[in-house]
């Protein structure tokens, strides 16, 4: 584009700030982590070691001696590896510390004279630990070196950063849900001691009896029932009743580890009757006090650290880079470009950002200044100062409509500032000018800046899912800003004949894997006879029906009236004129309509996450930007209509009518 950016005020540059060249920033770009370290590899690693250790350790069976009652062990062990495998994504360097508590652990337990079975399982497992454990080191490694290079590009001088931005604080949020979340999960603890304690005071007033097994019933898969016969008393506890005279039915959750015939310990209080190999069930305590101690250490540490890292931020001088900004006026995201890159044609790492606003009365005076200004021209004053506003009003009017068109007038590409050690995952300020706000603020007028602080993370562009296959920049646009309705109108040619977009490989899958699922869940669902799931199969079937038809045979036609759209049951026609915007998300156009008309929403249109991995552009990101385009330069738009034909046709009956057969062969088979 030739459009300038927006200039920074030479005033609100320090001296000493240098422009970071897109030399330099290539050097910093090419030292993110390697491919082979991205954290999806490394969990899946992570989750190959804890499935290799399952299938070789061995399940101890539930015995008097060694009781099926409080292991606080698993709990911990547990919701450290989900801890660990959300930290291998968001926290680098508490998942490095997690690791080494889980391989100490494994050698711990190797040392402890395990069975073999058991020292195969944890062996695997720390293999599995250290290969991770290496793309963690690796991921700091490089961090250290990019921060290193950031540095070196801005150069010895150090800035205090903008007045407002150290207002803006950060993780209060996460840490109050995660003082909250560990709040819960103390209660849960203290429940499930509470029914621990009943148990034991109870069975210490019970009397203890050898059983044998007479039968066993497998009522569910969760839980089973078997009578048993007393045979005799065990332990120092005598009962004055002759064995033999009762028989008990008991609850349990492991009928295998009980055959016929064996014989087992219980203890009865009167009607009260527990195994003693299964005294309590505190599963769904420990259960509550898993989740929701995983997910409050979770939110903890991140707003800890939020908060740490914006106290380090706010404590000192930082190094200061000029680059230039832009806004993603769909997503919000703040996308960054090297200060020579005036065509923004290569991002380098985006964030979402907030306002650090400075909330001291600096307006008093000029309101003051107003006030007596209007007492002194009276009337006259306050017509002037209505038709301003109303004049205000009609621009950001249409300046509003023209953003949800997805025209030109998106965020401009604007000259900044970039606060702050420049890192994958670290935080950073910028300051910018606002974008002119219309006519009527005079030449002399001093541009308007703002201070932004990075709410999420930043991101070096192409270190997402998408840059493991391609190049390390994504050869698709998923991981790109929305383009501008102008660039993507400067690369297509005016056309006589009406322009047609339909499903794609990508899409027809879907619609394929959807099909299936529909067919699998009819016949699951008639096989077991009429039961509650039929209910459900009426409101599920319809949604797959409906998604099944999109995915497979969508369309959208533009003509030189209106656009086409050719869903799952009937073919619309919006015209131009009533579309306010079309919009591209994930797996879905959205076709924003004017008036008491339904929106001309398609979804699914696609594997758009897969496609753009595979660095490929789906069909349906294709069309909304083509369609974005046309309706914001109507002279692109095609010269002539568009016939049956060209318009599609739904597909939803015939799949209604497939669905009816299929399940009228799956009656006759069963």
């Amino acid at each position: 584009m030739s459009e300038l950016p927006l200039p920074l005020p030479p005033e609100h540059i320090p001296a000493g700030a240098v422009a970071w060249r897109s030399a330099d920033a290539r050097r910093w770009s090419a030292a993110v982590p390697g491919r082979w370290a991205h954290p999806l590899f490394a969990t899946l690693v992570l989750a190959a070691g804890v499935a290799w250790a399952i299938v070789w350790e061995p399940v101890p069976a539930c015995t008097a001696a060694q009781p099926c009652g409080a292991d606080w062990l698993f709990p911990l062990h547990f919701g450290l590896l989900l801890l660990c495998a959300y930290w291998v994504w968001r926290q680098p360097r508490y998942a490095l510390l997690s690791i080494a508590v889980l391989a100490a652990i494994s050698v711990f337990r190797l040392l402890d004279a395990g069975t073999p079975a058991s020292g195969t399982g944890e062996s695997g497992f720390l293999a599995a630990a250290g290969l991770v454990a290496v793309t963690l080191v690796h991921r700091l490694s490089a961090t250290r070196g990019q921060r290193a290079l950031a540095e070196e590009a801005a150069g010895p001088a150090r800035h205090p950063l903008p007045e407002s931005a150290g207002r803006f604080a950060r993780g209060r949020m996460s840490s109050v849900i995660g003082v909250l979340l560990l709040s819960v999960t103390g209660f849960a603890l203290w429940q499930a001691f509470d029914v621990i304690g009943a148990y034991e005071e109870r069975a210490d007033r019970a009397t203890r009896m050898t059983a044998r097994v007479l039968t066993v019933e497998v009522r569910d898969e969760d839980l089973s029932s078997m009578v048993v016969e007393p045979t005799g008393t065990a332990g120092t506890v005598e009962t004055g009743e002759p064995a033999g005279d009762r028989r008990y039915t008991l609850e349990t959750a492991f009928p295998e580890d009980y055959p016929v015939g064996s014989d087992v310990e219980i203890v009865v209080d009167g009607d009260w009757v527990r195994l003693v190999s299964e005294p309590y069930d505190i599963f769904g305590w420990e259960t509550l006090l898993l989740g929701s101690g995983v997910l409050g250490l979770a939110f903890l540490v991140n707003g800890l650290t939020g908060r740490r890292r914006s106290r380090a931020l706010d404590s000192g001088r930082v190094p200061v880079l000029r680059v230039l900004l832009r806004e993603g006026h769909e997503d919000g995201r703040t996308w960054v470009y090297a200060a020579d890159d005036t065509v923004a044609e290569t991002p380098l790492l985006t964030f979402h950002s907030l306002y650090a606003t400075d909330d001291d009365d600096t307006d008093d005076t000029a309101e003051d200044e107003d006030g007596r200004d209007g007492a002194e021209t009276g009337t006259e004053g306050d017509d002037e100062d209505e038709e301003a506003a109303a004049e205000q009003w009609r621009r950001e009017k249409e300046e509003l409509k023209a953003v949800l068109k997805g025209g030109g007038s998106v965020p401009p590409l604007r000259e900044g500032l970039l606060y702050g050690p420049l890192y994958t995952g670290a935080e950073v300020v910028f300051l910018a000018p606002v974008a002119e706000r219309g006519s009527g603020s005079g030449a002399d007028a001093e541009p308007e800046v703002e201070v932004e602080r990075s709410v999420t993370p930043v991101r070096a562009v192409g270190q997402e899912l998408s840059g493991l296959f391609g190049s390390r920049g994504g050869a698709g646009r998923g991981d790109r800003p929305p383009r501008p309705a102008d660039a993507i109108a400067a690369e297509m040619l005016p056309s006589a004949a009406p322009l047609t977009w339909s499903a794609d490989g990508g899409s027809r899958a879907v619609g394929l894997f959807l099909l299936l699922v529909q067919g699998g869940g009819t016949w699951a669902v008639l096989d077991d006879g009429p039961s509650w799931q039929w209910l459900l199969a009426v409101i599920v079937v319809p949604v797959l029906v409906n998604a099944v038809a999109t995915a497979l045979n969508w369309r959208l036609t533009a003509d030189r009236d209106g656009i086409w759209v050719a869903g799952p049951w009937r073919v619309r026609h919006i015209p131009w004129d009533s579309v306010i915007a079309v919009r591209h998300r994930p797996d879905t156009i959205e076709i924003e309509v004017s008036g008491n008309g339904a929106d001309g929403d398609l979804s699914p249109v696609g594997a758009h996450w897969f496609q753009t991995r595979l660095g490929r552009t789906s069909a349906a990101l294709k069309a909304a930007e083509a369609l974005r385009a046309l309706l914001h330069h109507p002279e692109l738009r095609p010269e002539q209509k568009a016939g049956a034909a060209e318009q599609g046709a739904p597909l939803g009956p015939v799949i209604v009518v497939a669905a009816a057969v299929w399940a009228a062969v799956v009656l006759l088979l069963l």
